[in-house]
């Protein structure tokens, strides 16, 4: 490891945003400009860093400045290398955002930006989700002493500094996704609980499909309120919409006309799903336009007086619709929610704003408490043979995230459907592989022409084959027409590619040589070994996996002080490994892995889904610096001459967590 002195970061989340290859050329970029000033300060950084690609490329000196100045006070301070790299981070995410600006989509919530040159705030949405916060938590043991938050106050952001607001916020919007016994709850957290309870948040976050690139552990104890309510916001939203799909709801379906309409719906966003099925009720009314928005097209209060008097006419007031005031309007509109038992999450000036965050909460807050729809539907026989395999869906799921964690300009909904034309695959590409596309041969969305969208996935088929992916038979027409088997079979393998990458990256002993799956098998054994226990794995999927306890294992030794044996079932029963299973999830994004497996997964041994999670963990041990490391493991004995093993596994380099 001595090739690399210097070059570590003690802070567990910067580790995590970058490779060796990247630490190693911005140390020598900080230590050359330091070099120049003899003493560097923060603001001497809007100008020395424009030698920086993309930063410098895209951002001019005034707007480094601005953002610089935005996020510290002091400008005269004096800057190390961690320092360096929280400002690279900050000047990379306005950079990246400004060049993917063309891409925009209006639906895409998910995607908001969480930097901004001006980082204000919205105080009617802090009111608003403080108000669902004290709603939904009220009872819970831990925080009931917190609640109710006081709205006018800035206290959210200070009770969220020890991270245990934000986890029991995920597990309300997604029930299940953080096991609770690995959220440390004492009432003084010292500062390595305080920073493992934000990075379980942030793991859990995006394995919930929020989007938290460049924003880490730091921007969550410092409470920056901009982040803080972005991150909010997205979590309060995936709870609301949560509903908007056929699984959840079959009765959606009266909303379609045909199977084929079905299947489109199916991969719909739930934001699109919501402004279908409130067009669909607007259309039993006399109003007469089609809302495409929840801005504009809302702003006058006139869709909503229609909407709520079709879904509930009995608190209905006839006079709403001669009232020429909007605002007047909206405030009628507002008590006739009130009487449907509706929360309002907007005021009725929210509404004349049309403050988007807020409209589109309302509309599907409606949705939940009163839809409309039947409670029989005809077509739930069709429903039934046409919703995809399970498996087939939690890989869906998984790849999804994966891709979207990336930070992509275009937010991925379903992978069938949006990555159709290419673009996002070769965007995936290019950060796996940096350099590997061919950009001026690329077709940038929209694309209107289909020929357009096989010459992309054409390169992503040419790509792939140069990768050494297994694609026999397999054109990039088969990606336009969504062939979902072929989809799933080469995201695995680019998901597989780059899990190889990035730990072959990091084996400086490696001297070049492939990393294989046999290496990740004969590591975790090695570790496991090491540290006494007698737990073997013989594969990726070995069916004695499914109780957990191997993992649990290798989670003690790769950090003896994350796993409570207390809490650990013996996994004989279903319920046990369930149990055991959704703990190891949890303190593997505690420790700083970023995995998008579930419970089920380990449970029934998904070959694939067990190798990204062991890999996960020797990742995230690979990058600890080496006396950060327990002395019962060592590194020496992982190199194995063995090539790939096919019982292992079936068939950017920047890291944001893509495992």
């Amino acid at each position: 490891m001595a090739g690399y002195v210097g070059i570590f970061v003690s802070d567990p989340w910067l580790q995590n945003q970058f490779t060796q290859v990247e630490l190693r050329s911005l140390k020598s970029q900080f230590l050359s400009i330091r070099r120049e000033t003899g003493k560097l300060a923060l603001g001497d950084l809007p100008s020395k860093m424009s030698r920086l690609k993309v930063i410098g490329e895209i951002l001019s000196e005034e707007e480094r400045e601005l953002i610089i100045q935005d996020f510290y006070q002091n400008i005269d301070e004096e800057v190390d290398f961690e320092s360096f790299l929280r400002v690279y981070l900050k000047l990379q995410a306005q950079a990246t955002s400004r060049r993917g600006s063309g891409a925009k989509d209006s639906f895409s919530f998910l995607k908001a930006a969480t930097t901004t040159l001006l980082h204000t705030i919205s105080e009617s949405e802090k009111s608003s989700y403080v108000s669902h916060i004290n709603n939904y938590l009220k009872d819970d043991e831990f925080l009931k002493k917190y609640l109710p938050i006081d709205p006018s106050t800035n206290d959210l952001f200070e009770i969220a500094k020890d991270g245990v607001l934000l986890c029991k916020l995920i597990n309300v919007a997604v029930p299940g996704t953080i096991d609770e016994r690995a959220i440390n709850t004492k009432r003084i957290l010292n500062p390595w609980e305080r920073n493992e309870n934000h990075t379980l948040c942030l793991n859990s976050a995006k394995a919930i499909g929020c989007t938290v690139v460049n924003i880490g552990t730091q921007d969550f104890i410092e409470g920056r309120r901009h982040l803080v309510l972005g991150v909010i916001s997205q979590i309060i939203k995936i709870q609301l919409l949560a509903d908007l799909n056929l699984k959840k709801t079959p009765q959606l379906v009266e909303l379609v006309d045909d199977s084929k309409d079905v299947e489109e719906l199916m991969s719909l966003p739930p934001e699109k799903i919501l402004l279908r099925w409130m067009n669909f009720q607007l259309k039993k009314s006399e109003y007469q336009k089609t809302v495409t928005n929840f801005s504009s097209d809302v702003k006058d209060a006139e869709a909503y007086a229609y909407l709520l008097n079709v879904l509930a006419p009995e608190h209905g007031d006839k006079s709403i619709f001669t009232v020429r005031d909007y605002l007047e309007r909206a405030k009628l509109v507002l008590q006739h929610a009130d009487k449907m038992g509706c929360k309002r999450y907007l005021t009725a000036k929210d509404i004349l704003e049309g403050s988007p965050n807020l409209n589109l909460a309302f509309v599907a807050h409606i949705f939940q408490h009163r839809n409309g729809l039947s409670t029989q539907t005809k077509q739930v026989s069709f429903l039934d043979t046409s919703l995809e395999d399970n498996q087939v869906s939690r890989e869906e799921r998984a790849f999804r995230l994966w891709i979207n964690n990336f930070g992509h300009s275009t937010y991925i909904n379903n992978v069938f459907e949006d990555l159709r034309n290419g673009w996002v695959l070769l965007e995936t590409l290019d950060k796996v592989s940096p350099g590997i596309v061919n950009w001026k041969i690329a077709n940038k969305p929209p694309i209107k022409m289909p020929f357009k969208k096989v010459e992309n996935c054409n390169q992503v088929v040419k790509i792939g084959k140069q990768l050494k992916f297994s694609l026999v038979n397999v054109a990039g027409n088969d990606i336009v027409q969504g062939n979902k088997k072929l989809i799933l079979a080469y995201l695995w393998q680019l998901m597989r590619f780059n899990i190889l990458q990035l730990l072959k990256n990091l084996r400086y002993h490696s001297h070049g040589k492939e990393i294989t799956d046999a290496h990740i098998l004969e590591w975790a054994n090695t570790k496991v070994r090491n540290s006494g226990s007698q737990c073997r794995m013989d594969s990726f999927k070995d069916k004695s996996l499914s109780d957990g306890i191997f993992f649990l294992e290798l989670l003690s030794a790769v950090q003896p002080r994350v796993v409570n044996w207390s809490l650990v079932t013996k996994g004989s029963t279903d319920e046990e490994k369930t149990m055991n299973a959704s703990y190891i999830i949890s303190i593997a994004r505690k420790l700083g892995c970023s995995i998008f497996l579930l419970p089920e997964d380990i449970t029934e041994v998904n070959q694939k889904m067990i190798l990204t999670l062991t890999a996960s963990i020797m990742y995230w041990f690979m990058k600890q610096p080496t006396d950060d490391r327990p002395s019962v493991a060592s590194d020496s004995d992982t190199s194995s001459n063995s090539t790939t093993d096919d019982s292992a596994s079936d068939s950017s380099s920047t890291d944001n967590g893509i495992l």
